[in-house]
């Protein structure tokens, strides 16, 4: 699984176990580190704060409209 594809795939998780939709990175990081993904800390935050967040800053190609950012260090799902 790609890196896009797995982060989505933990948030998916994290949220369905929290029962809201509503994550931070760090909760990413600790699910997929659990699961032992092959992806470093950085490039998973980067993933989920950048790349796959519809209202952050373009600096990625491509990029996935998988979250959006609703708060400080705070994201939901919209994919």
């Amino acid at each position: 699984m790609v890196c896009h594809e797995e982060v989505l795939s933990a948030a998916k998780a994290v949220t369905a176990a929290k029962g809201r939709n509503e994550f931070s990175p760090w909760e990413i990081i600790e699910h997929m580190k659990a699961g032992r993904s092959p992806y470093r800390e950085s490039t998973i935050r980067t993933h989920v704060v950048s790349r796959c967040c519809v209202n952050a800053p373009d600096h990625h190609d491509p990029v996935y409209a998988y979250f959006e950012r609703v708060g400080p260090g705070t994201y939901r799902i919209i994919a």
